[in-house]
């Protein structure tokens, strides 16, 4: 990075920390009914909540002469990103199988080369529990979830200003209308509708959990067509059906 982009980059990061870590302090109840919700679901399927609201802590590690190829946007932080070891976005099996596919088909190291960002910096078990804890939380957990994914728009813009790279967004399925993530949506083509250079840098995909990236790229790819450009046909097509639909 040159210094007006790592500039950039240290004024988006540090808006990123302060922004998780004042919901965390002005939203207290928060981790309680998260707790509540985790309790519920029984067996081995509780577990204790360490972090409400999660900074992904890789940023931390990002310096001046870091090669950043890409910005990937995933959901929320479940089970594993908010533990207290961790604070990490995307440690568990989707993220492994993320790495494999960038250092087998992008020649990028998924850990060094990509930044990582979420929808909202929530917890919840799995994401679509989202709901369940919009329910026991009432309107105050829904308040803070909508306020959150457009704060995660804009930082997303300022972190793609400052690095000028290609943003894969994936989990597309819910951000078209009635969706989880439809304020994101609505935020972000808010944001870019006048910035057309870095508009066609979004490309939507599905996830990597379950390999359903990988899956549907083998499913849509031309013959003779190359990974890249299969993804940048792929990634703008999802892109065109839920910007124009929301």
């Amino acid at each position: 990075m040159d210094k007006s982009s790592w500039d950039r980059f240290n004024k988006a990061r540090d808006k990123f920390y302060k922004l998780t870590n004042e919901l965390n302090k002005t939203f207290p109840e928060l981790q309680g009914i998260q707790q509540k919700f985790v309790d519920s679901r029984g067996g081995n399927a509780v577990y204790k909540v360490e972090t409400p609201v999660v900074y992904n802590t890789a940023l931390d590690d990002i310096t001046i002469n870091s090669e950043i190829k890409l910005i990937l946007v995933a959901d929320n932080p479940g089970r594993r990103e908010q533990s207290a070891e961790n604070k990490k976005y995307l440690v568990g099996p989707s993220g492994k199988i993320a790495a494999k596919f960038f250092r087998d088909n992008l020649n990028m190291d998924f850990y060094k080369n990509v930044i990582i960002l979420n929808k909202t910096p929530v917890h919840s078990p799995r994401t679509i529990e989202l709901k369940d804890l919009c329910k026991l939380g009432g309107q105050a957990v829904a308040s803070a979830l909508e306020k959150s994914q457009k704060d995660m728009a804009h930082l997303l813009l300022e972190f793609h200003t400052a690095l000028s790279v290609p943003v894969y967004i994936t989990g597309y399925s819910e951000m078209k209308k009635g969706g989880l993530f439809e304020i994101y949506t609505k935020e972000l083509k808010r944001l870019y509708a006048d910035k057309p250079a870095m508009y066609k840098q979004l490309f939507f995909f599905r996830h990597f959990s379950m390999n359903q990236f990988t899956i549907d790229l083998k499913k849509q790819a031309l013959p003779g067509e190359s990974v890249a450009k299969s993804l940048n046909r792929i990634g703008t097509g999802y892109r065109q059906r839920i910007l124009n639909n929301v």
